[in-house]
Order: structure tokens, then C-alpha cells, then sequence
């Protein structure tokens, strides 16, 4: 009974012409941001949370929004998968070896509607998921003290660094380049300044959205400029858009096994929807009475990764809610978002701000239909974003990146410091460095310090509490091994070769 109560509470906050609206135009916004090759859900909502701040939106609207933004990028990111064979983000890359064999042979509006229907049966069963997990999550989470929360913000940054890139050394880098930069500004326990150089602009520390805008929107402008100064194109003609029906029909399963794996993987903080889709592909394909056909074109290829990949976004979601700990790299992003609305995520987020979290869990089941109404009949005209000019892009998103921090701030420095982090972003891509582990040290870094402050305090100085209780032991080894199984797992867990368009050595792929 408490459920529905709760789920009535969040559809009285969904429900007003308000909410709606936004939840409407975030779908939309995320689907042509995902369609986009290269920008992906995060960059999309690095760049869309200056917007929302500037519009004054309360703390339930600017959540709804941006999660409609993050739910309609995972969508959109199938669209240049099967139209270019090139992902809109990393975790569409699965869906290429199946999507684009398909647009290939002439059943491009297949794979599109196909692909839509079960990002739609991924997306609706995990936000159902989060909505049953996430209230017994956080009541498990009572139980974590300082040493288990210290333990928990490790395995993030193992867990995300492990997975998240390709080089253990280089996760590391990035995650003490984001510790260190969270160090910036004025020790609350002590009173001294700490790596500020004397500013004073730097006494209250670096603004996660300074930093984040920075790394993920400035420096995607910077990239841009270098390697798509030229207009893009739809690589395969899109014929008449038609259901198909007996390949829903006969997919039935595949979304659904691809949508419980894709689920648990979100739930691992840092596996995110790229190892979901991943899984949920090779299950399928290991599964399968004739292997023989996928990488040529199955229809089941396309569905299992698309169902894997945003049931994980659904996941992801539930760390993040419950523990304040986000499972992927867009979910740091909206952590941010959260933190910077003064609301702190964790157990006690469901008691003090119910209509915040139920809101947005009513909101998510209203935006999958809208999604899903979008991308069956509208597919046609979100294709047409790929053709969108980087002469009209570029300067939008550089608009919005500088109008954004400036409106929050008034302060020039911050853009400076925007500017900062742009070309630091763009370096990091250079070294192949990730740039997420460096967004989550500056977002945890501060409550990391604070956990093993508390923690030092009540054990007198003894290290060894840091590991006394079951929790924060099972935690420690689950960092461990997040942190070094990547290193046997990445010849398996190798992304698929990107091809051009005009390419079709992608049917042999798989």
C-alpha cells in the first residue's frame, strides 16, 4: 500500500502541465542529442544543465528534465548505429553489428522501430525496477557508517575506472586529478587554504557544473572543431517506415533477458549500459540455435542490446538515488545536478524528499510512452538530425555552455575556469585519459575525505576499522576486483571496429 501511495504522490507531481511539458521536450531534446554521433547522454546533459538553471526550474523539475534528456539520448543513440554504423554512443556500439547489416539490406525502418520498441521494454521494466529496489536499498543503507560509505565511494572510483577505460594507470590518473582538484579551497575542519594560489575566487572550491560543462561540452566543441568540421550525412536511404511485426514477435524473450541483465549491470556502480549491452548481446548470441546469423543482420542483435543498454540507464539510477554513488558516467552528471539543488542523494533523500524522488520515478514511466510514441512513428524525422551542419551545432553548444555558467555565477572567472577545464578536457581525450573518473573525484572527493575523517575519529586513529565490519570488506573486495578483472576480461569485453558508411565489411563482424 505504501507503493502506490508513494507512486500516487509522484504522478501528482508528474501529472501538471508543468512536468509534462518538460518531460516532453527532454525526450526530444535527448533523442536529437543521442542521434547526434559523438555526443551521448552525458555531454547531452553537461550541456543542458546550465539551460536549466537559467529557466529557474525547482529541484523536481530540473531532475525530471535532465533524466528525460538522459532517458531520450539512450534512445536517439541507436539511430546513426543503424543509419551510419556509427554509435551515437558508446553503449549503442552492439547494436551496429546487427542494425547496420540490416539498413544495409533495405529493412532499415525495421531495425529503427524494432530497436525503439525494445529500448521502450528496457527503459519501462528497469524504471519499474528502480521503483521497487531503490525504497529497500535505502533502507539497507541505514546501516553504512563511515568506514562502509569510505569503502563504497572506493569501489565507485574502482569500479568506473576499472571498467570505464582501457588502461588501469590511466583510470588512476584521472581519478587522483579529480581527488586533487576536489582538495581545492578552504579545509572545513582546519580553516587553511588548500592548492588555491592565493585566489580568492578559489577559497569555496571548483563548481562541479564549471568543471563538468568544461570537460564535456567545451571540450566536445574542441574535438569537434578538429575531426567533424565537415557537414554530416545518412550513410543508408530510409525507406517507408512500416512495424515489423513478427520481429517483435519473435524478440519477446530477447528483450526481456537483455533487460534484466541490462538492469543489474546498472545497478554495479560504474558497469553502466556499455557492459549491459554488451552481455546482453553475447547471451543472445551464445544462445542462439544458429550463431551463424548474427553480424549479418539479426533481428534479435539489435533487440538485446538496445533492451540491455537502457534498462542499465534504469539502474544506474538506483545507486545514485540511494546511496548517492552514481552507476555511469551520465548518472555523475545528474549527481552533480542533484548536489548543486542543495539536495544531498542517499537513504534519507526518500523520507525528506519524497515528491522529488517519486516525482521523477512517475515521470520516467510517462517519458518511456513519449519515447516510445517519438521514436516509432517520428523515427523519420529524428534521422534528419544527422544531417544537421557542424557550422549550426557548434555555435549553439558554445551558446549555451558560456550563457549557462555565466547566469548561474555572474562571475567571468568561472568561464575562464570553464575555458580551463575545456582544454583540459580535450587533453585527456588526447592521452586517451577518461575524463568521468575525474568528474567523479571532484563530486565525492570531499565526502570521501569526510567519511575517513569520521572514521579515523571513532577508531582513535585504528586503520584496521576501515575494514572491522562485513559490509566494508565484502566493498574492499568488490573494489579490488572491479578494479583488476577489467584487465583479464578486456580482450572479451573489446569494442566492436568502427566502420564508414559506405563500408560493408560490417556483415561480417559479430
Amino acid at each position: 500500500m505504501e507503493l502506490f501511495a508513494n507512486l500516487a504522490l509522484g504522478f501528482s507531481v508528474a501529472l501538471t502541465p508543468e512536468t509534462l511539458a518538460l518531460a516532453v521536450v527532454g525526450c526530444i531534446l535527448g533523442t536529437m542529442i543521442g542521434a547526434l554521433p559523438g555526443l551521448g547522454p552525458s555531454n547531452g546533459v553537461a550541456i543542458l544543465i546550465p539551460l536549466a538553471f537559467s529557466f529557474g526550474l525547482d529541484a523536481t523539475h530540473s531532475l525530471v528534465l535532465m533524466t528525460a534528456v538522459y532517458y531520450g539520448a539512450m534512445y536517439g543513440g541507436r539511430i546513426s548505429s543503424i543509419l551510419l554504423n556509427i554509435p551515437g554512443d558508446e553503449p549503442a556500439m552492439m547494436t551496429t553489428l546487427d542494425g547496420y547489416p540490416m539498413a544495409k539490406a533495405g529493412r532499415a525502418g525495421d531495425a529503427l522501430v524494432l530497436s525503439g520498441v525494445a529500448s521502450f521494454v528496457g527503459a519501462f521494466l528497469a524504471t519499474i525496477g528502480l521503483m521497487l529496489l531503490a525504497p529497500v536499498l535505502a533502507r539497507v543503507a541505514f546501516m553504512f557508517g563511515p568506514a562502509e560509505y569510505f569503502a563504497l565511494y572506493l569501489l565507485a572510483f574502482c569500479t568506473l575506472g576499472g571498467l570505464g577505460s582501457n588502461n588501469q594507470a590511466k583510470a588512476a590518473i584521472s581519478v587522483c586529478l579529480g581527488l586533487g582538484i576536489a582538495m581545492i579551497g578552504v579545509d572545513k575542519s582546519t580553516g587553511l587554504t588548500r592548492f588555491t594560489g592565493g585566489s580568492l575566487h578559489l577559497f569555496d572550491g571548483v563548481d562541479f557544473l564549471v568543471a563538468i560543462v568544461g570537460l564535456f561540452a567545451v571540450a566536445e566543441v574542441f574535438v569537434f572543431i578538429e575531426s567533424h568540421g565537415r557537414d554530416s550525412a545518412i550513410g543508408v536511404k530510409l525507406e517507408k517506415i512500416r512495424i515489423p511485426v513478427k520481429d517483435i514477435m519473435n524478440s519477446g524473450w530477447t528483450m526481456l533477458r537483455g533487460t534484466a541483465i541490462g538492469f543489474v549491470a546498472g545497478l554495479l556502480p560504474g558497469a553502466g549500459a556499455s557492459l549491459g549491452s554488451f552481455l546482453a548481446y553475447m547471451l543472445e548470441k551464445s544462445t542462439a540455435r544458429d550463431k551463424s546469423t548474427f553480424g549479418t543482420g539479426e533481428p534479435k542483435g539489435v533487440a538485446a542490446p538496445e533492451a540491455g543498454n537502457n534498462a542499465a540507464a534504469g539502474g544506474a539510477l538506483v545507486p545514485m538515488l540511494t546511496l548517492g554513488v552514481p552507476g555511469s558516467g551520465t548518472t555523475a552528471v545528474l549527481l552533480a545536478l542533484l548536489m548543486t539543488l542543495n539536495i544531498t542523494p542517499g537513504p534519507l533523500l526518500f523520507t525528506e524528499r519524497p515528491e522529488v524522488v517519486w516525482g521523477l520515478i512517475a515521470s520516467l514511466l510517462i517519458a518511456n510512452v513519449v519515447l516510445l510514441i517519438l521514436n516509432v512513428p517520428l523515427v523519420r524525422v529524428f534521422s534528419r538530425i544527422l544531417q544537421v551542419p557542424a557550422a549550426v551545432l557548434l555555435p549553439g553548444v558554445t551558446m549555451i555552455s558560456f550563457v549557462g555558467i555565466y547566469s548561474l555565477s555572474g562571475s567571468y572567472f568561472d568561464l575562464l575556469l570553464m575555458i580551463g577545464f575545456g582544454v583540459l578536457g580535450y587533453a585527456l581525450r588526447k592521452m586517451s585519459i577518461p575524463a568521468v573518473p575525474v568528474i567523479l573525484g571532484i563530486l565525492l572527493g570531499g565526502h570521501m575525505e569526510v567519511s575517513l575523517r569520521r572514521a579515523m575519529v571513532l577508531s582513535d586513529g585504528d586503520w584496521t576499522y576501515l575494514f572491522a565490519s562485513p559490509i566494508s570488506i565484502g566493498l574492499w573486495i568488490a573494489a579490488v576486483a572491479g578494479f583488476i578483472l577489467p584487465l583479464f576480461l578486456r580482450p572479451y569485453l573489446r569494442t566492436p571496429v568502427q566502420v564508414t558508411p559506405d563500408d560493408d565489411s560490417g556483415r561480417d563482424r559479430g
